[in-house]
């Protein structure tokens, strides 16, 4: 059995669901809204489960995870950069309200649900999805509704205990108005016996209505999620920082569940947030934050699953969209290598499993994984045309075709088209800066000298890296395994520069032995001869 955080958490839902409901399947359960774009913190909300779903049915046991739309919930605010007429669907519910302009979809809700339905599949996670606004309008809650507004008084004492202001009337449910569409309706009278309930509408409308047939409406947000782990028999349910303080949902729901809905909280870890390399904490009501659809242009889906099976739910990470993601990659392939040999602490082989397979089977791979870093200097370099990019794998790793190199050579190619600002972007010289060449002393020309009598017998990764490092100890007098000083560190520095700026007019760029290898003998001659 794998030991890690995720076998920890399977062990007591298990135990949990057993003595719940034996002979069942375990139930884990997320719940997203579809009101905007569906962030990567948000899919900590669905890894979370998942991960511990996946464990219990690599145990042989049948587990489901279901996946609550709310997509029943009110439409709010009209986000920057739509049509101001949008202003007209707040307060309806977000499967009423039109799509974006220029979607493709039939309303809101599904707009934004489509891309990470599409991102979970890539990713491995196997969801059970549940429309709210179908379980409402079928009368699918039609009896918790009729028990917690029997109970609205014990409701009303829970959420009292943590309340600022006084109410005077409550009622947990909210009708939508059969005029408007909208929630901006008041409960005005209900009747326990006859299940009559009496509301007017902002929008000048009111009705009477028999709740026990009356399906346009839902429970206010801290009943109906406790409802729902009692309907649904959640046994495990993860949430984030901002359900666990003081009177929220968690908080109250942990005791509405059990004395309204005869039900019990699930195991429910709570989540840190997962933020962006070079950004603040994600929030979705800000707008611009990357999706997991976003990520999975960058990153092949086992590295994105690693970033989330690697951390405890209480741990924050970070998910690099800019220059870290090559680090983060060096960090991942030394992982393969190292649990391909056999090493590994147990926790990093139970993530680096997690990651790379489900309980279904294997994620798909990259066959030959050249290093990120290498396949985005190529990529760079070269603007994508695969034949340039087929002739420097073939010098750099022996690659024989793309499809070798990829997904990844995919994802580092998209990564340089996105996140690589046009001002960084590595041009090669169109001609030699014959300036720059006329100048040189006497010490940088014998440096010149040595690199282009040593190109072709160093014609590789390995041989280019060693013969860079080594001319500057050969003018110094030293031997090439000379082990480096301050005075020489500071030579091969200047010398790179040098280099830098004859091949691509820039002091950095990408590593030399990938950029030499890029550029051609020839076309380095040409740019580096005085």
């Amino acid at each position: 059995m794998i030991a890690d955080w995720v076998a920890k958490f399977a062990d007591e839902v298990i135990a949990e669901a057993d003595r719940r409901a034996p002979g069942k399947p375990v139930v884990c359960a997320s719940g997203l809204s579809p009101s905007g774009p569906i962030h990567l913190g948000n899919l900590r909300e669905v890894m979370t489960p998942h991960l511990v779903a996946d464990e219990i049915r690599r145990r042989g046991r049948e587990c489901v995870h279901l996946l609550s739309w709310d997509d029943y919930d009110r439409f709010r605010r009209v986000p920057a950069g739509v049509d101001p007429a949008w202003e007209a669907h707040v307060g309806k519910p977000l499967t009423a309200v039109p799509a974006p302009p220029g979607s493709e979809h039939a309303n809101w809700a599904e707009h934004f649900k489509a891309p990470l339905t599409a991102a979970l599949a890539e990713l491995g996670i196997e969801i059970t999805p549940i429309s709210q606004t179908e379980r409402y309008t079928a009368g699918a809650y039609r009896e918790p509704i009729l028990r917690a507004m029997e109970h609205r008084g014990k409701i009303d004492a829970i959420l009292d205990q943590y309340r600022t202001k006084t109410v005077e009337r409550y009622f947990p449910y909210k009708p939508y108005c059969a005029l408007c569409e909208r929630d901006l309706t008041t409960v005005t009278a209900y009747d326990d016996e006859s299940t009559e309930l009496a509301y007017t509408c902002a929008c000048g409308f009111g009705e009477s209505v028999r709740l026990a047939e009356h399906d346009r409406g839902k429970l206010v947000w801290k009943v109906d999620w406790p409802m729902r782990w009692a309907h649904e028999g959640v046994v495990f349910e993860p949430s984030g920082v901002d359900h666990h303080s003081p009177g929220s949902a968690w908080i109250v729901g942990g005791r509405i569940v059990g004395e309204v809905f005869g039900g019990e909280q699930p195991i429910g870890p709570m989540y840190a947030f997962v933020g962006i390399t070079g950004m603040a904490k994600m929030s979705s009501s800000k707008g611009g934050v990357p999706t997991p659809a976003d990520a999975l242009e960058i990153m092949e889906a086992p590295v994105l699953r690693w970033l989330y099976a690697r951390r405890k739910p209480e741990q924050s990470f970070k998910i690099a969209f800019d220059q870290e993601i090559q680090r983060l990659y060096d960090e991942w392939d030394a992982l393969g290598r190292k649990i391909v040999t056999g090493g590994g602490m147990p926790a990093e082989k139970a993530a680096h499993a997690r990651a790379t397979s489900t309980a279904a089977g294997a994620l798909p791979a990259t066959p030959h994984p050249v290093t990120y870093r290498t396949l985005a200097s190529i990529a760079d370099i070269t603007t994508g045309d695969p034949q340039q990019t087929l002739r420097i794998l073939g010098d750099v790793d022996g690659v024989a075709a793309l499809g070798e190199v990829r997904p990844r050579l995919d994802r580092a190619q998209r990564w340089v088209e996105t996140q690589v600002p046009a001002e960084l972007r590595t041009h090669v010289r169109d001609e030699p800066d014959a300036e720059l060449l006329s100048g040189l002393g006497d010490e940088a020309a014998e440096s010149i000298r040595l690199l282009l009598a040593g190109l072709d017998e160093h014609w590789s990764v390995e041989g280019l890296s060693t013969l860079v490092y080594g001319v500057p100890k050969l003018v110094a007098g030293l031997p090439v395994d000379a082990k480096p000083t301050p005075e020489l560190k500071q030579a091969q520095r200047s010398f790179f520069a040098l280099l830098y700026r004859l091949l691509i007019g820039r002091d950095t760029g990408p590593r030399l032995p990938t950029l030499l290898l890029a550029v051609g003998a020839e076309r380095v001659r040409r740019l580096v001869s005085a």
